[in-house]
């Protein structure tokens, strides 16, 4: 089983709730509310139910009982297998120790960043670097808050890297900037120029043509096609 099934981080999240104890899972979505746990993880009960089928179906979790209480519907209590256990254990193990390539939007944003002109850019970016600001003023005053309580560290790890993640991307988006702004930033001269160039209504041939004559030390690196070398 292992490798499989393994895009969605829910699943996993559910085998480790059931390897504590046996739950159903409204008991397993309230567990994860009530541990904040949808800050990491991507939570709603539909897709909640849809994982716990998934699991069910694949045997790494079994049907326990069916419980009612009060006058609420009839649930289904599910308890961890010894297949599921190991999944559990061998999935969260790669996922510790084996660095792995993710998408994130902003990454893919600004591989597309020079579609946008120069200054749109930087006050788009200077847009974004406040809301950073402010998530990381809330972040670390929430997690030194919830420190100041005496609340074991282990169980807000990932507190701790979502505001260093936080924190870096704060810094890099602080100096990309400042190097915008002030006209440090490498080939900012061509990047106006292929927009005062497309401006004018030129084809991208003939733009890049102009750039590369302005620009001859990044000559190669403007051609298109087959002829483009790859990124370093």
């Amino acid at each position: 089983m292992s490798g499989r099934g393994r895009s969605n981080p829910l699943a996993l999240v559910v085998l480790a709730l059931l390897h504590e104890r046996p739950m159903h899972p409204y008991e397993m979505s309230t567990t994860l509310r009530e541990r904040r746990k949808e800050d990491s993880i991507k939570l709603n009960y539909g897709s909640l139910y849809a994982v716990v089928e998934s699991l069910h179906k694949r045997g790494m979790i079994t049907m326990q009982e069916t419980v009612r209480e009060g006058r609420r519907p009839e649930r289904t209590v599910y308890a961890i297998t010894e297949a599921g256990t190991a999944e559990m254990m061998d999935w969260l193990s790669d996922l510790v120790a084996l660095p792995m390539k993710e998408y994130p939007r902003f990454e893919a944003a600004l591989s597309l960043l020079p579609v946008l002109a120069v200054d749109q850019a930087i006050t788009l970016l200077e847009s974004r670097l406040a809301l950073l600001e402010s998530e990381q003023r809330q972040q670390a005053t929430a997690l030194r808050q919830v420190q100041e309580t005496g609340f074991p560290r282990l169980f807000m790890i990932e507190s701790e890297y979502q505001l260093a993640l936080l924190e870096a991307e704060l810094g890099y988006v602080r100096t990309l900037v400042q190097e915008l702004k002030e006209g440090t930033f490498p080939w900012l001269g061509a990047w106006r120029l292929l927009h005062d160039l497309r401006a004018e209504g030129l084809a991208m041939d003939e733009v890049l043509r102009k750039i590369a004559a302005e620009y001859p030390e990044g000559a190669r690196w403007l051609t298109s096609g087959d002829d483009q070398p790859a990124p370093p």
